[in-house]
Parts: C-alpha cells; sequence; structure tokens
C-alpha cells in the first residue's frame, strides 16, 4: 500500500499536525446548521454546541494526525466521541423530541460497530490512502453513539430500566474490548509498527495496552454512573403501599 493515511504520515515528538481537510470542515459546517435548525432552547443548544465542538476538535486537531503513529492516541479519539461528544448531541436530540429510539437496539447497534472497527483488519482498513474506511470508522461509530446516548437519556425517566439496561450492556462491552487489548500477549495493530511507536518511547504492545486501559476504564466508569441515574429514575412505592 502506498500513500499516507487520511490524517497525515505518522508523527515524530513535536511534529503533529492540525487536520483542515476541507471536506471534513464542510461536514462539521452542515452538521453544525442541522444542528442549530433542530435544536429549540437554550439547554438543548449548548448542549449541542459543546459536543459539536469536541466533535470537531477529536478530528481536526493533532490527535487526528497522532492516532497515525499511536493506537492509544486512537482510542482516546474515539472515546472524546463516543463518551463526551456524542452524550452531549444525544442529549440535545433527545430533548428536541424528533428521535425515540429504543435503548437496547441502539446499544446493540453501536457494540457491533465499536466492536467491528477495533478488529484488527477494519482498523489496519482505516489507514488505507483513500481514506474511505476512515470516514466510514468515524461517521459511524459517531452516529451509532450519539443515537445511543439519545435513546438512554431520553428512556430514563419513562423506560429507566431499559435505559439501565443499555448503559449496562454498553459500558460492559467496551470494558471487555478494552481488557482485551490490554491482557493480549502481542500487538493486534500492524499499523502501529515498531519503527512508528518507538519514536514515543512505547512498544507496539505497550501502545496498545495503553489503548485498551484507556478504553477499559473510563469507558466503564461511564457507563456504570449512567445505569446507576437511570436505576434512581425508577419510582418509589409510597410509603403507606410498602407497609402493606
Amino acid at each position: 500500500m502506498t500513500g499516507l493515511p487520511y490524517c497525515g504520515a505518522p508523527p515524530l515528538p513535536g511534529g503533529v499536525a492540525w487536520n483542515m481537510d476541507p471536506l471534513l470542515l464542510g461536514i462539521l459546517g452542515l452538521v453544525a446548521l442541522g444542528l442549530a435548525a433542530a435544536c429549540r432552547g437554550g439547554a438543548a443548544r449548548a448542549a449541542a454546541a459543546l459536543g459539536w465542538l469536541v466533535l470537531a476538535l477529536a478530528l481536526v486537531s493533532p490527535l487526528c494526525n497522532l492516532a497515525v503513529a499511536l493506537f492509544g492516541a486512537r482510542v482516546l479519539q474515539h472515546l472524546l466521541i463516543v463518551l463526551v461528544a456524542a452524550p452531549l448531541l444525544g442529549r440535545a436530540l433527545a430533548r428536541t423530541g424528533l428521535v425515540a429510539p429504543a435503548p437496547l437496539p441502539a446499544a446493540a447497534l453501536f457494540a457491533a460497530l465499536f466492536w467491528l472497527w477495533h478488529l484488527p483488519r477494519p482498523y489496519a482498513a482505516s489507514f488505507h490512502p483513500d481514506g474511505i474506511a476512515w470516514w466510514w470508522m468515524h461517521a459511524t461509530l459517531a452516529v451509532s453513539a450519539t443515537w445511543l446516548w439519545a435513546a438512554i437519556l431520553g428512556a430514563r425517566s419513562a423506560r429507566p430500566i431499559a435505559s439501565a439496561l443499555a448503559g449496562l450492556v454498553t459500558g460492559l462491552q467496551m470494558g471487555a474490548l478494552g481488557a482485551l487489548l490490554t491482557f493480549a500477549p502481542r500487538a493486534l495493530y500492524a499499523p502501529h509498527v515498531p519503527a512508528v511507536t518507538l519514536s514515543w518511547g512505547l512498544t507496539p504492545l505497550e501502545d496498545q495496552q495503553l489503548g485498551g486501559l484507556v478504553m477499559w476504564v473510563p469507558g466503564g466508569l461511564l457507563f456504570a454512573a449512567v445505569m446507576v441515574a437511570a436505576l434512581a429514575a425508577l419510582p418509589r412505592p409510597r410509603p403507606d403501599v410498602a407497609a402493606l
């Protein structure tokens, strides 16, 4: 395979670059316009604006270029999208009343896509110079995660058990994948070769272990918090009923 990955050549320390692709900037602009048109009310617009900003930074900032060199940076980029930007965007969409997805199917779709894109072959495909797999990876993760968070947050009052189960399933699957990567006996991702990762003081296996740990702990903790919050929304029996 000849040519550079979509986010550029693997950088050396101190040499990371911003991703100022006009197509990406144009799409982010269209997303911003769509959110502005869909969201009503100060809270929804504030959440949408902050979520859009985090999403844009994850894709445009030097993190995109660093992710070409380090698997841990790619994991951090994905977690910013699915654990920071997506909850904010999902909250904004849930407030619009335009979407009412079911939590468990949304969790199943997100889990399938999250595992798919972190399998060695699909992951390696995202480094192809044509950038097609890179676009599919980040678009499907961002959309499915936003859909999932809209489902979890939108159902927290009306369907708290389904919301809690969706959070539990998502936390478990992210934690399981993170643990598998942390304890894997060998490096699994071909793009992160020693000649690249050693410049950053990490072997490919250490880089993978760091990425797995980052995926395992923050993801599990956040979705555990979601589950607790959803369960806290369950109606409590009245004292006179509980005494019967």
